[in-house]
């Protein structure tokens, strides 16, 4: 039978910013193979099928594909289908919450119309920032990321590789310029990343040039068949990790303004709140806004 869909662009107020999803609703006749053929199909960096949930408390189960894998869990597709949902409804709903079961756990998301009448969602994440160990030198990061050694780690920064479920590793570079000349050498990320647990590299920076932004970023991950992300929601969930570990801020609620994609000419923005407390995180959350761009149906696959 064919299959409704739409695509939103997530984490921008703008149609054709921030990262395109896919959101494939009434999946439950297709099975894993079909999804991934579909998810390659659309060739973005993630694919979501919505599913009946397993346990009443929850209202959905969410699948994510890359176009080569599926995940267990990522940010703009858990926001993007949230607003998918509650665009969906009949009649569009303004304010809704959501529980939805993916391969990580539970993800509450909420969703409410801003003042200026665009979705915003904002999920908690299930699993708290982990830091798993890392290996890798900064002047390995250096080749991979074809940067001089001494453009990375500013200050004592230090690179760290951090999860909520799915592992990235933290690179901190001292300025924009680094940033927007950081490019992947395939040859140094086969040679140094083959073995390794994370083949998602997050390249930051608190240079700015924009008060209302604290961090600005790119993503790289061709294992998973994304060259460049435009915005990681997952990527920034991990990043409170870092940023506390790093920071040691006092107990409370902190927030945080992360700039993705710009040297993609996909602008995206991604808010951040860590709850603080005697330096332990004990909830994240990450919010964005998704406005629709296309409908459309899937021919029996």
């Amino acid at each position: 039978m064919p299959h409704a869909f739409v695509t939103l662009d997530v984490f921008t107020k703008q149609i054709f910013g921030g990262n395109p999803l896919a959101v494939v609703f009434d999946a439950a006749g297709l099975d894993s193979a079909a999804m991934q053929k579909i998810a390659r199909e659309f060739n973005l960096s993630e694919t979501t099928f919505v599913l009946p949930s397993e346990h009443p408390d929850n209202t959905h189960r969410v699948r994510i594909f890359t176009p080569v894998a599926e995940l267990p869990f990522a940010g703009h597709p858990t926001l993007g289908t949230a607003v998918a949902l509650a665009l969906a409804a009949s009649p569009p709903q303004d304010r809704v919450e959501y529980r939805f079961e993916e391969s990580i756990g539970v993800i509450p998301v909420s969703v409410a119309k801003t003042s200026d009448g665009v979705m915003r969602a904002e999920l908690s994440v299930a699993q708290r920032p982990l830091r798993l160990p890392d290996t890798l030198s900064p002047a390995i990061w250096a080749d991979v990321l074809s940067l001089e050694e001494s453009a990375l780690c500013p200050g004592d920064a230090q690179i760290g590789l951090w999860t909520c479920g799915t592992p990235f590793s933290f690179v901190p570079v001292a300025n924009l310029e680094a940033l927007g000349s950081a490019s992947v050498d395939m040859t140094a990320w086969r040679q140094h990343l083959n073995n390794e647990e994370s083949t998602e590299a997050f390249v930051f920076t608190r240079e700015t040039n924009d008060r209302t932004i604290d961090i600005r970023a790119r993503m790289f991950a061709p294992d998973l068949g994304i060259a460049e992300d435009p915005a990681t929601g997952s990527a920034v969930a991990a990043l409170a990790g870092w940023l506390v570990d790093s920071d040691k801020p006092d107990d409370g609620t902190h927030r945080w303004i992360i700039a993705q994609g710009v040297e993609m000419g996909r602008s995206s923005l991604l808010d951040l709140e860590a709850d603080v407390k005697n330096g332990r995180i004990l909830g994240v959350r990450v919010g964005g806004c998704a406005v629709p761009v296309t409908t459309g149906m899937i021919t029996d696959p």
